[in-house]
């Protein structure tokens, strides 16, 4: 089992209802805007926006909001912003490699926050391309476990390019290549299989072994990274062993 997905499950189990509530629901809310300004207002023909709209309403973001934020992106209600990826790279204690993605509307503002998060936190920013090649773009999608058995995931994502399931203790989490990731979420909804969530994140093609100082060190860090409004995700290629995990979230 990867521990940095492990992590990322947990955090995503608590998310609705911790202080940080707020901040998350913005960022969902800015992921729904900038798809529907690239790809169009109706989510059914625009599968960036229907999977961030499916998101944000598994997060609790009230309809209003999510409605709001999509006739901003369109142009069709005043208020939208235009904001721009920025991808930045580094390195986290223990040599861990680490993406940070960013959608901002202030590309100063970005580069600050995530320099000063990293440099008080044990990391060094990297230059573009150093940490990048050790990492592929993926269709994650997020699938609670809710009875379902590993081989139930399997059989309904299989003939729709999934390259593995993993079991994440309550969520199963399914990789395949990113221009597949519709096809296998349109597969577990036609086999009534309900998921958290369906994107496309970069996923490390190989990992750093952490103890549980490192892994607390590597935690502090992402936080401090998350905490700026302009973060939208942050990977990295760092695993801990379950037994380490335990310890940590204890």
């Amino acid at each position: 089992m990867s521990g940095h997905s492990k992590w990322a499950t947990t955090k995503h189990k608590k998310a609705v209802i911790d202080a940080k509530r707020g901040k998350l629901f913005a960022k969902l809310i800015k992921n729904i805007e900038v798809a529907a300004r690239l790809g169009g207002p109706d989510p059914d023909g625009n599968p960036t926006l229907y999977d961030a709209v499916q998101k944000a309403r598994k997060s609790s973001v009230p309809n209003k909001n999510i409605e709001g934020a999509i006739k901003r992106g369109a142009g069709l209600e005043a208020g939208g912003a235009d904001y721009e990826t920025i991808m930045y790279e580094g390195y986290g204690p223990g040599g861990v490699a680490i993406l940070i993605e960013c959608l901002t509307d202030n590309r100063n503002r970005a580069a600050s926050d995530v320099r000063v998060a990293m440099t008080r936190n044990g990391g060094s920013m990297a230059d573009p391309g150093s940490v990048a090649y050790l990492f592929n773009r993926k269709g994650v999608v997020i699938v609670p476990r809710a009875g379902l058995a590993e081989e139930d995931v399997l059989a309904a994502v299989l003939d729709a390019g999934a390259e593995e399931v993993n079991d994440l203790g309550e969520n199963f989490e399914v990789i395949s290549e990113a221009t597949d990731l519709v096809a296998v979420r349109t597969a577990l909804q036609e086999a009534g299989i309900d998921y958290d969530s369906a994107e496309a994140n970069f996923v490390p093609t190989m990992q750093v072994e952490l103890d549980e100082e490192g892994a607390r060190k590597i935690f502090k860090l992402i936080d401090a990274i998350e905490d700026s409004d302009d973060v939208q995700n942050v990977f990295a290629n760092f695993d801990v062993p379950d037994e380490v995990m335990a310890r940590v979230e204890a």
